[in-house]
């Protein structure tokens, strides 16, 4: 057998309280969100999305983040949570409640971008610039940049690394002296496995450097999520986004369905001995309950597998 030599550890990044509930229209209860959270700590989950400070107007879903910010934050010192800030507004908002993680998305594709958050890419590298300078005026934080339709846009097609890399670039300047974390997102779920090995190839030789680290957000939409996730990391991606049932989909990107499913993906990460500190078995606890939240859409093989199978 030729030896394919995985990483030993790989971070997963838990998505489903932000990417999650917020493709689910009806306001969810606050106690529900909290109880699914719980469950996912629970089950070992280290990093943790737990959603996002924007305007309710514009997600009413996220209208308590907030309150559960503030019922989690210092109750789980072992815990990296993150928090996804459209603006400076949405980064103080974040920092004055306890998260020191900030998440920050641009789309590559104009078009996108535009469908996203109303703004141009150039608006959007201006809105980053001016939260990495607030940044590094305070220390101590950690920032993550989310490429949207990294690989895929709905409107405009196929998106060449080339594309990713203009406004990686652009966006590297801007976050010079930070900590930061690149996240190629398969916004539409289109991207193929090889896709996703060039990317992360040709990207990282010309970026990688001691101070930055990579992601991979997928989405199962064509079935290539987990593989698309595996190539990723044989490629030199160190954290993967995963939302437990496959909950999710992007409101903004027409077609997109769920998330890929956390627990798909921590099966097929055991099966090279590859790392999580994620125990199976609660994360299947975890995806039954986000499962009977109302109005989710939910894509989880793993959970169709009957459980004395999976002993």
């Amino acid at each position: 057998m030729i030896p394919l030599n995985p990483p030993t550890h790989v971070d997963i990044v838990e998505v489903a309280p932000r990417d999650g509930f917020q493709s689910i229209r009806a306001p969810l209860p606050t106690a529900d969100k909290i109880r699914c959270i719980q469950a996912l700590i629970d089950a070992g989950v280290t990093r943790l999305e737990i959603g996002s400070f924007v305007s309710p107007r514009a997600i009413p879903q996220m209208a308590d983040i907030g309150e559960i910010v503030r019922h989690f934050i210092g109750r789980c010192p072992d815990m990296r949570f993150s928090a996804l800030v459209p603006n400076l507004k949405g980064a103080e908002l974040a920092l004055a409640s306890g998260i020191r993680e900030l998440v920050f998305v641009v789309s590559v594709s104009q078009s996108h971008n535009q469908s996203n958050v109303r703004q141009s890419v150039a608006e959007s590298l201006s809105n980053l610039k001016t939260i990495a300078e607030r940044l590094r005026e305070r220390g101590g934080t950690r920032l993550r940049l989310d490429l949207g339709t990294s690989f895929d846009c709905p409107y405009e097609g196929h998106i060449s690394w080339q594309q990713v890399d203009a406004v990686l670039e652009q966006a590297r300047d801007i976050c010079q002296g930070l900590e930061l974390e690149i996240a190629l997102c398969d916004t539409t779920g289109r991207a193929t496995p090889y896709q996703v090995a060039e990317h992360f190839t040709r990207l990282r030789e010309r970026h990688d450097h001691s101070r930055l680290g990579w992601a991979f957000h997928g989405h199962d939409t064509y079935g290539m999520g987990v593989a698309n996730a595996l190539f990723a990391i044989h490629h030199g991606a160190t954290a993967l986004d995963a939302a437990t049932a496959g909950l999710g989909g992007c409101p903004f990107a027409p077609g997109a369905t769920g998330n890929t499913a956390t627990e798909d993906l921590v099966y097929a990460l055991n099966g090279g001995q590859v790392n999580t500190g994620i125990d199976l078995t609660k994360l299947l606890d975890a995806a039954d309950a986000i499962a009977t939240l109302p109005g989710g859409q939910v894509a989880s093989h793993l959970r169709q597998v009957p459980r004395e199978r999976l002993a």
